[in-house]
């Protein structure tokens, strides 16, 4: 089984990057919809500004917003391919910044107004099953912003990255936080918290040794999962 996995899997990803990438994935969908339980019933604070009220409803944009799920995995899974120390450098600094998510979304519920999408292309019709599956809670800050932010800075800089995709990488996060806007999923001051604490949460991994304990914390599961 382990080198099935080796032949398909560890084409992709090294072994000791899936035990830690699918924690992310669980703590941001814990963090996420376990905080609506946690705030339901309680007031929401809307931060819509006349600037908010003056942007359009751009619907194609849906695809950007959702498209980003599979710029995530890419990006995340290029992160094992620079270095180890990289990889757990980044990859703290996201799960620190979804702890603080959580702090932030259940001490100060957030709501916006949504505009009603009538219109019948595409991207109408994407952006009301978004509408539907996820309701106006926990818009500040915006993971959506900050974890597309996360993986631009995951490969700024990194010469093991080739220069265009890097380029491509900063583009496509900047487009991702436009979708926020244009879908009126998030404000912009939802995409300045999401890219600031981002950056932030990225600084406190790059300038402390924060971020050892954590990696020499998923290396003994590893070891223990035989996933090394």
């Amino acid at each position: 089984m382990k080198n099935l996995m080796k032949k398909t899997i560890g084409r992709l990803c090294p072994f000791y990057a899936i035990i830690p990438l699918l924690g992310s994935f669980a703590l941001e969908t814990i963090i996420y919809e376990g905080s609506k339980l946690l705030i339901k019933g309680r007031y929401h604070y809307d931060f819509t500004t006349d600037f908010d009220r003056s942007v359009p409803v751009i619907s194609w944009f849906s695809l950007i917003y959702l498209g980003c799920y599979l710029f995530w995995i890419i990006n995340f899974i290029l992160l094992t391919r620079i270095n180890k120390e990289h990889f757990y450098e980044t990859l703290f600094a996201v799960y620190l910044s979804y702890i603080i998510c959580a702090v932030v979304f259940i001490a100060m519920p957030t709501t916006n107004v949504r505009p009603e999408v009538t219109g019948n292309s595409i991207g109408d019709i994407i952006l009301r099953i978004i509408y539907l599956t996820d309701t106006p809670e926990n818009l500040f800050p915006s993971i959506h912003c900050s974890v597309s932010w996360f993986c631009y800075i995951g490969v700024r800089q990194k010469k093991e990255i080739p220069k265009v995709y890097r380029l491509f990488s900063l583009v496509f996060a900047i487009l991702v936080v436009i979708s926020t806007q244009v879908t009126k999923q998030h404000y912009y001051v939802d995409a300045i918290g999401g890219i600031a604490l981002a950056e932030f949460c990225f600084f406190v991994s790059k300038k402390t040794d924060l971020y050892k304990p954590f990696q020499r914390f998923f290396e003994k599961v590893n070891h223990k999962c035989r996933m090394e």
